[in-house]
């Protein structure tokens, strides 16, 4: 920054050494033709002094607050391409970023879908698996069903027969059993109970 405010300042001398010097000449150049008018001349000098003292206070105003001046906004604006650099890099990172995460996310899809894949035919072949099972179970708890049942019947089937063969035996003795026949079987018990001992 001081090689700015060195060459500002540089440029406001030599501005200002020329700028005298014109002034000088023209005093000069004017004095030899002041011999006709010497009021008029008198007047162009005044003016000549007079826009001299406002140049030169503008030179030593530019001299003096220029460089403090020139050099705030020059240390602005360095600090801004700084900040401006430093955005610029940290966009570069981020967008590398981005790229990076773009080329993983496509490998994170296929890895998603392999896995999804995976899953689902595990998940196919567990549901397989558990329908057969089930299957199993239910033809088994059919079958425990079915000889239940068998052996249900088979109980009442028995006891039916038994029934029909009492009903059949007791009307068979009933036709059987005439009076006669009947005081002779108790006769016959009556006599196998006095031969048993007591």
């Amino acid at each position: 920054m001081n090689l700015p405010v060195k060459t500002a300042k540089r440029y406001a001398q030599i501005a200002a050494s020329l700028l005298f010097s014109l002034l000088f000449l023209a005093l000069n150049a004017h004095a030899e033709e002041a011999g006709s008018a010497s009021q008029q001349s008198a007047e162009n000098l005044f003016k000549w002094i007079n826009f001299a003292l406002v140049a030169g206070v503008i030179v030593w105003l530019c001299l003096k607050k220029g460089p403090a001046f020139f050099g705030r906004r020059a240390d602005s604006i360095s600090s801004e391409i700084q900040k401006s650099t430093e955005a610029k890099k940290q966009a570069e990172q981020q967008l590398q970023d981005a790229e990076t995460k773009l080329q993983n996310l496509e490998k994170e899809v296929a890895d998603l879908r392999a896995t999804a894949q995976r899953e689902s035919v595990a998940e196919a072949e567990r549901i397989r698996n558990l329908t057969v099972t089930d299957a199993k179970k239910i033809d088994d708890a059919g079958k425990a069903e079915v000889h239940a049942a068998e052996r249900a019947a088979r109980l009442q089937l028995k006891a039916f027969a038994a029934n029909l063969a009492i009903n059949g035996a007791e009307s068979l003795l009933l036709k059987q059993l005439t009076p006669a026949a009947q005081e002779a079987l108790i006769n016959n018990f009556v006599k196998t109970l006095d031969g048993r001992p007591n």
